[in-house]
Protein backbone atom coordinates (compact mmCIF):
# COMPACT_ATOMS: atom_id res chain seq x y z
CA UNK A 1 0.00 0.00 0.00
CA UNK A 2 1.21 3.53 -0.74
CA UNK A 3 2.50 5.76 2.21
CA UNK A 4 -0.25 6.90 4.10
CA UNK A 5 1.12 10.54 4.35
CA UNK A 6 -0.25 11.66 7.92
CA UNK A 7 1.96 13.86 9.78
CA UNK A 8 -0.63 15.23 11.60
CA UNK A 9 -0.89 19.13 12.65
CA UNK A 10 -0.81 20.18 16.41
CA UNK A 11 -3.13 21.99 16.75
CA UNK A 12 -3.23 24.29 20.07
CA UNK A 13 -6.32 25.83 21.89
CA UNK A 14 -7.32 27.64 24.42
CA UNK A 15 -8.91 26.09 27.29
CA UNK A 16 -12.93 27.11 27.54
CA UNK A 17 -14.88 29.28 29.58
CA UNK A 18 -18.35 27.66 30.33
CA UNK A 19 -20.36 30.81 30.73
CA UNK A 20 -22.40 30.96 27.52
CA UNK A 21 -25.20 33.81 27.70
CA UNK A 22 -28.52 32.07 27.37
CA UNK A 23 -27.20 28.65 27.87
CA UNK A 24 -30.22 26.92 30.48
CA UNK A 25 -30.21 23.55 31.92
CA UNK A 26 -33.27 23.12 30.01
CA UNK A 27 -31.73 24.20 27.06
CA UNK A 28 -29.38 20.98 27.98
CA UNK A 29 -31.62 18.37 29.15
CA UNK A 30 -35.54 17.69 28.90
CA UNK A 31 -35.53 16.64 32.62
CA UNK A 32 -35.84 12.47 32.71
CA UNK A 33 -35.35 12.67 29.18
CA UNK A 34 -32.76 9.90 27.88
CA UNK A 35 -30.21 11.17 25.67
CA UNK A 36 -28.11 8.80 23.24
CA UNK A 37 -24.97 9.22 22.94
CA UNK A 38 -23.80 7.37 19.95
CA UNK A 39 -20.29 5.52 19.58
CA UNK A 40 -18.56 4.05 16.05
CA UNK A 41 -16.85 1.50 17.90
CA UNK A 42 -17.98 -1.63 20.08
CA UNK A 43 -17.78 -1.37 24.26
CA UNK A 44 -14.31 -1.22 26.08
CA UNK A 45 -12.45 1.12 23.37
CA UNK A 46 -10.98 4.56 24.11
CA UNK A 47 -13.90 6.43 22.15
CA UNK A 48 -16.31 4.29 24.40
CA UNK A 49 -14.59 4.72 27.94
CA UNK A 50 -14.57 8.53 26.93
CA UNK A 51 -18.00 8.48 26.49
CA UNK A 52 -19.15 6.65 29.24
CA UNK A 53 -17.42 9.12 31.61
CA UNK A 54 -19.40 11.81 29.71
CA UNK A 55 -22.67 9.72 30.23
CA UNK A 56 -21.75 9.42 33.93
CA UNK A 57 -20.38 13.71 34.29
CA UNK A 58 -23.48 15.53 32.14
CA UNK A 59 -26.18 14.26 34.65
CA UNK A 60 -24.60 16.29 37.55
CA UNK A 61 -24.89 19.33 35.51
CA UNK A 62 -28.05 18.79 33.24
CA UNK A 63 -30.25 16.72 35.18
CA UNK A 64 -30.97 14.56 32.18
CA UNK A 65 -29.80 11.17 31.68
CA UNK A 66 -27.24 10.08 29.26
CA UNK A 67 -26.38 5.99 27.55
CA UNK A 68 -24.02 5.26 25.41
CA UNK A 69 -25.08 3.62 21.60
CA UNK A 70 -22.44 1.27 20.50
CA UNK A 71 -22.78 1.51 16.54
CA UNK A 72 -19.31 0.00 15.09
CA UNK A 73 -18.86 -0.66 11.98
CA UNK A 74 -16.75 1.51 8.61
CA UNK A 75 -14.14 3.44 11.51
CA UNK A 76 -17.13 5.31 12.70
CA UNK A 77 -18.41 6.01 9.36
CA UNK A 78 -22.11 3.85 10.02
CA UNK A 79 -22.49 5.35 13.33
CA UNK A 80 -21.92 9.08 11.85
CA UNK A 81 -24.56 8.06 9.14
CA UNK A 82 -27.02 7.08 11.75
CA UNK A 83 -26.50 10.16 13.69
CA UNK A 84 -27.06 12.14 10.42
CA UNK A 85 -30.18 11.03 10.11
CA UNK A 86 -31.46 11.16 14.01
CA UNK A 87 -33.73 14.03 15.17
CA UNK A 88 -32.06 17.10 15.81
CA UNK A 89 -33.96 17.82 19.13
CA UNK A 90 -30.97 17.11 21.28
CA UNK A 91 -31.82 13.69 22.09
CA UNK A 92 -29.01 12.40 20.05
CA UNK A 93 -25.17 13.19 20.02
CA UNK A 94 -22.07 11.65 19.14
CA UNK A 95 -18.81 11.33 20.44
CA UNK A 96 -16.90 11.01 16.80
CA UNK A 97 -12.95 10.96 16.51
CA UNK A 98 -10.89 12.11 13.85
CA UNK A 99 -10.90 9.10 11.09
CA UNK A 100 -15.24 8.94 10.77
CA UNK A 101 -15.13 13.22 10.47
CA UNK A 102 -11.89 13.84 8.09
CA UNK A 103 -10.51 11.06 6.57
CA UNK A 104 -13.26 8.47 6.05
CA UNK A 105 -15.30 10.79 3.66
CA UNK A 106 -12.37 10.93 1.54
CA UNK A 107 -11.26 7.38 1.23
CA UNK A 108 -14.17 5.27 0.89
CA UNK A 109 -16.07 5.69 -1.96
CA UNK A 110 -19.49 6.34 -0.36
CA UNK A 111 -20.36 7.35 3.47
CA UNK A 112 -23.47 7.71 4.24
CA UNK A 113 -23.09 11.71 5.35
CA UNK A 114 -21.32 14.94 4.74
CA UNK A 115 -18.68 15.89 7.35
CA UNK A 116 -19.40 19.96 6.63
CA UNK A 117 -23.35 19.67 6.39
CA UNK A 118 -24.91 16.68 8.65
CA UNK A 119 -23.83 18.11 11.50
CA UNK A 120 -23.43 20.88 14.40
CA UNK A 121 -20.00 20.50 16.32
CA UNK A 122 -20.46 20.88 19.93
CA UNK A 123 -16.82 20.81 21.22
CA UNK A 124 -13.69 18.82 21.78
CA UNK A 125 -13.11 16.48 24.73
CA UNK A 126 -9.26 15.45 24.01
CA UNK A 127 -6.47 13.68 22.15
CA UNK A 128 -6.20 9.58 21.98
CA UNK A 129 -2.33 9.21 21.77
CA UNK A 130 -1.47 5.83 20.57
CA UNK A 131 1.00 3.10 21.16
CA UNK A 132 2.85 0.50 18.76
CA UNK A 133 2.63 -2.65 20.50
CA UNK A 134 3.78 -6.59 19.67
CA UNK A 135 3.16 -9.93 20.98
CA UNK A 136 6.09 -10.10 24.26
CA UNK A 137 7.50 -13.36 21.78
CA UNK A 138 8.09 -11.17 18.89
CA UNK A 139 12.41 -10.82 18.49
CA UNK A 140 12.31 -7.36 19.03
CA UNK A 141 12.08 -5.08 21.66
CA UNK A 142 12.17 -1.14 20.12
CA UNK A 143 11.91 0.41 16.75
CA UNK A 144 15.18 -0.30 15.69
CA UNK A 145 15.15 -3.77 16.25
CA UNK A 146 11.71 -3.95 15.17
CA UNK A 147 12.78 -2.47 11.57
CA UNK A 148 15.69 -4.67 11.24
CA UNK A 149 13.75 -7.96 11.63
CA UNK A 150 10.75 -6.71 9.04
CA UNK A 151 13.84 -5.85 6.93
CA UNK A 152 15.12 -9.45 7.38
CA UNK A 153 12.07 -11.15 7.47
CA UNK A 154 9.59 -9.59 4.73
CA UNK A 155 5.72 -10.15 4.40
CA UNK A 156 6.44 -12.18 7.90
CA UNK A 157 4.81 -9.71 10.19
CA UNK A 158 1.53 -8.60 10.83
CA UNK A 159 -0.06 -5.52 12.16
CA UNK A 160 -3.85 -5.37 14.06
CA UNK A 161 -5.94 -1.58 13.09
CA UNK A 162 -9.31 -0.45 14.37
CA UNK A 163 -10.20 -1.00 10.59
CA UNK A 164 -9.61 0.71 7.38
CA UNK A 165 -8.99 4.24 7.26
CA UNK A 166 -8.49 4.98 11.06
CA UNK A 167 -5.25 6.50 12.51
CA UNK A 168 -4.07 2.79 13.56
CA UNK A 169 -4.14 2.35 10.23
CA UNK A 170 -3.21 4.90 7.86
CA UNK A 171 -0.18 6.07 10.88
CA UNK A 172 0.85 2.43 10.49
CA UNK A 173 1.11 2.71 6.68
CA UNK A 174 3.07 5.89 7.54
CA UNK A 175 5.45 4.40 9.63
CA UNK A 176 6.45 0.94 7.36
CA UNK A 177 6.70 3.58 4.12
CA UNK A 178 9.21 5.95 6.34
CA UNK A 179 11.20 2.49 7.62
CA UNK A 180 10.57 0.81 3.78
CA UNK A 181 9.10 -2.29 5.21
CA UNK A 182 6.46 -4.70 4.72
CA UNK A 183 3.93 -5.52 6.98
CA UNK A 184 0.45 -7.25 6.68
CA UNK A 185 -2.42 -4.86 7.52
CA UNK A 186 -5.29 -6.90 9.33
CA UNK A 187 -8.44 -4.52 9.74
CA UNK A 188 -11.06 -5.35 12.77
CA UNK A 189 -13.72 -3.62 14.30
CA UNK A 190 -12.49 -1.96 16.85
CA UNK A 191 -9.43 -2.10 18.95
CA UNK A 192 -10.25 -4.68 21.36
CA UNK A 193 -10.72 -7.83 18.92
CA UNK A 194 -7.63 -6.79 16.87
CA UNK A 195 -5.48 -6.06 20.27
CA UNK A 196 -7.34 -10.03 21.26
CA UNK A 197 -5.26 -11.00 18.28
CA UNK A 198 -1.98 -9.81 19.32
CA UNK A 199 -2.12 -10.76 22.94
CA UNK A 200 -2.94 -14.46 21.70
CA UNK A 201 -0.08 -14.30 19.06
CA UNK A 202 -2.05 -14.27 16.09
CA UNK A 203 -1.66 -11.18 15.21
CA UNK A 204 1.92 -9.31 15.38
CA UNK A 205 1.73 -5.77 16.24
CA UNK A 206 -0.92 -3.49 16.56
CA UNK A 207 -0.80 0.75 17.10
CA UNK A 208 -3.25 1.54 19.21
CA UNK A 209 -4.63 3.91 21.38
CA UNK A 210 -3.14 4.36 25.09
CA UNK A 211 -6.32 3.99 26.39
CA UNK A 212 -6.46 0.47 25.42
CA UNK A 213 -3.19 -1.06 25.50
CA UNK A 214 -2.37 0.16 29.01
CA UNK A 215 -4.01 -2.86 30.50
CA UNK A 216 -2.01 -5.03 28.73
CA UNK A 217 1.62 -3.37 29.16
CA UNK A 218 0.54 -3.47 32.70
CA UNK A 219 0.34 -7.20 32.98
CA UNK A 220 2.93 -7.89 30.58
CA UNK A 221 0.67 -9.30 27.93
CA UNK A 222 2.15 -7.33 24.79
CA UNK A 223 5.17 -5.16 25.08
CA UNK A 224 5.72 -1.47 24.31
CA UNK A 225 7.84 -0.18 21.46
CA UNK A 226 7.15 3.24 21.04
CA UNK A 227 4.63 5.83 21.74
CA UNK A 228 3.05 8.05 19.07
CA UNK A 229 3.27 11.63 20.83
CA UNK A 230 5.84 13.98 20.27
CA UNK A 231 6.06 13.77 24.06
CA UNK A 232 6.56 10.66 26.21
CA UNK A 233 3.05 9.79 27.97
CA UNK A 234 2.95 10.58 31.20
CA UNK A 235 1.34 7.24 32.17
CA UNK A 236 3.97 5.18 30.32
CA UNK A 237 7.20 7.36 31.25
CA UNK A 238 9.68 4.29 30.35
CA UNK A 239 8.20 4.08 26.53
CA UNK A 240 10.22 6.10 24.56
CA UNK A 241 8.07 7.77 21.56
CA UNK A 242 8.89 6.28 18.16
CA UNK A 243 9.99 10.10 16.99
CA UNK A 244 12.89 9.66 19.25
CA UNK A 245 13.68 6.77 17.95
CA UNK A 246 14.93 8.02 14.55
CA UNK A 247 11.12 8.70 13.08
CA UNK A 248 11.06 12.39 13.56
CA UNK A 249 7.99 14.00 13.53
CA UNK A 250 6.22 10.84 13.57
CA UNK A 251 2.83 11.13 15.48
CA UNK A 252 -0.39 8.76 15.96
CA UNK A 253 -3.15 11.19 17.69
CA UNK A 254 -6.75 11.28 17.13
CA UNK A 255 -9.09 13.70 18.70
CA UNK A 256 -12.43 13.45 20.16
CA UNK A 257 -15.17 16.15 19.45
CA UNK A 258 -18.97 16.11 20.74
CA UNK A 259 -21.41 16.40 17.51
CA UNK A 260 -25.59 16.79 17.45
CA UNK A 261 -27.49 16.28 14.09
CA UNK A 262 -27.74 19.26 11.49
CA UNK A 263 -30.34 22.29 12.28
CA UNK A 264 -30.22 21.38 15.94
CA UNK A 265 -30.91 24.41 17.98
CA UNK A 266 -27.78 27.22 18.20
CA UNK A 267 -29.28 28.02 22.02
CA UNK A 268 -29.10 23.95 22.56
CA UNK A 269 -25.77 23.48 21.37
CA UNK A 270 -24.16 26.31 23.22
CA UNK A 271 -25.93 25.12 26.64
CA UNK A 272 -24.69 21.37 25.93
CA UNK A 273 -21.31 22.76 24.94
CA UNK A 274 -21.50 25.11 28.81
CA UNK A 275 -22.54 21.76 30.21
CA UNK A 276 -19.56 19.81 28.55
CA UNK A 277 -16.79 22.31 30.16
CA UNK A 278 -18.59 22.67 33.51
CA UNK A 279 -18.84 18.46 33.30
CA UNK A 280 -15.31 17.62 31.87
CA UNK A 281 -13.23 20.13 33.14
CA UNK A 282 -13.13 19.23 36.82
CA UNK A 283 -9.62 17.50 38.45
CA UNK A 284 -11.29 14.72 39.21
CA UNK A 285 -12.17 14.02 35.32
CA UNK A 286 -8.59 15.25 34.15
CA UNK A 287 -6.98 12.82 36.01
CA UNK A 288 -8.88 10.08 34.79
CA UNK A 289 -8.70 10.81 31.06
CA UNK A 290 -4.95 10.88 32.06
CA UNK A 291 -5.45 8.02 33.72
CA UNK A 292 -6.91 6.13 30.64
CA UNK A 293 -4.20 7.27 28.03
CA UNK A 294 -6.46 10.11 26.66
CA UNK A 295 -4.85 13.78 27.06
CA UNK A 296 -7.73 16.60 27.66
CA UNK A 297 -8.40 19.01 24.95
CA UNK A 298 -11.27 21.79 24.60
CA UNK A 299 -12.48 24.02 22.18
CA UNK A 300 -13.55 27.88 23.14
CA UNK A 301 -16.78 27.69 21.61
CA UNK A 302 -19.10 25.85 18.99
CA UNK A 303 -18.20 28.15 16.32
CA UNK A 304 -14.57 27.35 16.92
CA UNK A 305 -14.97 23.33 16.86
CA UNK A 306 -17.16 24.09 13.32
CA UNK A 307 -13.93 25.98 11.95
CA UNK A 308 -11.31 23.31 13.60
CA UNK A 309 -13.69 20.23 11.55
CA UNK A 310 -13.64 22.36 8.33
CA UNK A 311 -9.79 22.64 8.81
CA UNK A 312 -8.91 19.11 9.93
CA UNK A 313 -11.49 18.14 6.99
CA UNK A 314 -9.61 19.83 4.17
CA UNK A 315 -6.13 18.71 5.71
CA UNK A 316 -6.75 15.21 5.93
CA UNK A 317 -8.57 15.11 2.48
CA UNK A 318 -5.12 16.64 0.56
CA UNK A 319 -3.26 14.06 2.91
CA UNK A 320 -5.75 10.76 1.81
CA UNK A 321 -5.13 12.08 -1.94
CA UNK A 322 -1.74 11.85 -1.53
CA UNK A 323 -1.45 8.89 -0.13
CA UNK A 324 -3.51 7.23 -2.56
CA UNK A 325 -5.28 5.07 -0.36
CA UNK A 326 -9.07 4.45 -1.77
CA UNK A 327 -11.76 1.62 -0.32
CA UNK A 328 -14.48 0.60 -1.21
Amino acid sequence: MKNAGINRRTVVLAAAGIGIAGATQAQVSKGSHVVKIIVGFPAGQATDIVARLLADKLPAVTGGNYIVDNKPGQGGSLAMGALAKSPADGSVMMLTHMSAVATNPHMYKSVPYDSLKDFEPVGLLGDLPFVLVCHPSMPFNNIEQLVRYAKDNPGKLTNASSGNGTVSHLAMEDFKARAGIDILHVPYKGSGPGLTDVVAGQVSLALETAAAVQPFIQSGRVKALGAGTTKRLSTLPNVPTIAEQGFKDFSAVTWLMLLYPAATDKKFVAGTFAALNKAMQTTEVDARMRQIGAIPRFSTSPAEAAAFVRSEYAHWGEAVKRSGVRLD
